[in-house]
């Protein structure tokens, strides 16, 4: 199956929110698997993507009357959309990133899955909610969320589709307009998902896609939206906070990670072994949430080192428009640099490679073994820091303490997997791992996939949670108003003050035993 079409490129280019795009200077957007160029996308400027954000302002208004279960309406389209066109969206995933057909396929699924929870909980959860109010029968308190206006979304390249608009899902929902700015490598990703937006009824200034290098549209975004959200590295995370803050907007983010997996003695190693494949190199590891460093109780490690090292060993790669391979390609030479340079290092310092190790160009330009290393000592880089790529360590341990111990002796808090003997046992490790979402006998994908209950990072991995009721609160304004009924806290009329005064707090006071205070 052959990367999408000429056309195809053509017609989502028509989407940018760039005025007189043909006569703009552009940059060429390639196919991983190969290096060829696909298409050019043009370079937009801070003044694109102010008045993509002026635009998007206006339309607001009339985007937040629209009553909420209509556009919860539009969002059941746009899953049914997304799902009906999954083959084509996966082409264009990985065209542009080189990822496997199913870390493709992850992205479709997950998008759908968040459409349809937020367009099922959307119309409750921002429905004016009675709250218990000061005095009781005195008081009525009522609780509205209100829009923030223009959602500022910063996607990366990893997950261009899912991370462009699952965020920004919710966004729409509350009544928010959104401008968007994809990652430079892959712009049309994003372009395709926003795509059925449109056809499904979100208005075309409601959801603006502004492209262009980050230090310029991204800042613009930051200094014109009035929330921004972002995923991608800790460092460039801490830069938007600090520029967020001076402004007072909210901001939230989804940062990098140095995930853990904990196995103990009694684990179903076949299980592990199966499963760490999954959380260690779906996306040819380019996934903030993938495990990058596995403690294992010494009793049982030889054996899952030798089971784990010939599983990866046998693993399929290739640049495969089908779901023939287990994994893709790198996305570019910079993070083949950064993968290759993890691992010439470590095994310098007397690191040994267990699978994989080296680049594969005989597959394609981009392409890296999954590789497995043991004995990284703590001054290599890939001890600490995050590789984001196809490469895991692992690392015997004496105990189940030792293993929470080093699991947790970390800047890092995203994602962390846990196999134990039962699930009592690896529940209660959980609960112990500083970790923002934790999966016990698996790696990412159960915690990742809950979209009811909230996702993020502790620590440098992130600040604020995307799914759940906080992943649509975030993008709101919550408002209290409080009606005062019968009489108010001048007391009844023709009591005198001072009486009311030596009332009032005994008053207050035996209102601790009624229900809700």
């Amino acid at each position: 199956m052959p990367a999408p079409s000429a056309a195809t490129f053509q017609r989502l280019a028509d989407l940018i929110a760039i005025p007189d795009a043909a006569e703009r200077t552009t940059r060429p957007v390639v196919e991983a698997f190969t290096g060829r160029e696909l298409a050019t996308v043009p370079v937009g400027t801070a003044e694109d993507a102010k008045a993509a954000i002026d635009r998007a302002r206006t339309a607001q208004v009339a985007w937040a009357k629209l009553p909420v279960d209509e556009r919860a309406a539009i969002m059941h389209r746009y899953r049914e959309l997304v799902l009906s066109r999954r083959e084509q969206l996966m082409d264009m995933a990985q065209a542009e990133t080189g990822k496997s057909r199913v870390s493709a396929q992850e992205e479709v699924l997950d998008i759908s899955m968040t459409a349809r929870f937020y367009a099922r909980v959307a119309p409750k959860l921002l429905r004016p909610r009675k709250a218990t109010g000061m005095l009781p029968v005195l008081t009525k308190t009522t609780v509205l969320h209100h829009p923030k206006g223009v959602v500022g979304v910063i996607a990366p390249w990893n997950y261009p589709m899912t991370l462009a608009v699952s965020d920004a899902i919710p966004a729409l929902l509350a009544g928010n307009s959104v401008v968007l700015k994809p990652d430079s490598q892959t712009p049309y990703c994003a372009l395709a998902v926003v795509e059925l937006l449109y056809e499904a009824g979100v208005p075309r200034d409601v959801f603006a896609v502004v492209t262009g290098p980050g230090t310029v549209v991204g800042t613009a975004i930051v200094e014109n939206a009035d929330y921004l959200m972002f995923t991608g590295s800790s460092e460039t995370g801490r830069l938007l906070a600090e520029q967020a803050g001076r402004r007072l907007i909210g901001f939230s983010a989804e940062l990098g990670g140095k995930n853990p997996m904990i196995v103990t003695a009694g684990a179903n190693l076949r299980e592990v072994t199966n499963a760490a494949v999954r959380a260690c190199f779906s996306n040819s590891g380019q996934l903030c949430i993938s495990i990058e460093r596995i403690y294992v109780e010494k009793s049982v490690a030889p054996e899952f080192v030798r089971m784990f090292g010939a599983r990866v060993r046998e693993m399929a790669l290739g640049a495969d428009y089908d779901f023939g391979t287990e994994m893709g390609c790198l996305i570019s030479e910079s993070q083949v640099e950064t993968v290759t340079r993890h691992v010439e290092d470590a095994v310098a310092k007397g690191a040994t490679v267990v699978a994989g190790g080296k680049a594969r160009p005989d597959l394609g330009p981009l392409f890296f073994e999954p590789t497995v290393l043991t004995d990284v000592p703590e001054d290599a880089e890939c001890y600490r820091g995050e590789t984001f790529g196809p490469v895991v360590s692992i690392y015997p341990v004496e105990n189940v303490e030792e293993a929470i111990r080093e699991a947790n002796d970390t800047e890092y808090g995203l994602n962390a997997s846990v196999w134990a003997a039962t699930k009592a046992q690896g529940e209660a490790v959980a609960a112990r791992v500083r970790a923002g979402t934790v999966n016990v006998d698996e790696g990412y994908a159960p915690a990742w996939g809950s979209t009811d209950a909230p996702m993020g990072g502790m620590g440098i991995s992130g600040m604020g949670r995307r799914h759940g009721a906080e992943g649509l609160y975030k993008y709101t304004e919550a408002q209290t108003i409080a009606t005062t009924r019968l009489l108010n806290l001048d007391g009844p009329r023709g009591l005198p003050r001072r009486v009311w005064a030596k009332m009032l707090a005994p008053f207050v006071e035996s209102m601790q035993w009624l229900p809700g205070r």
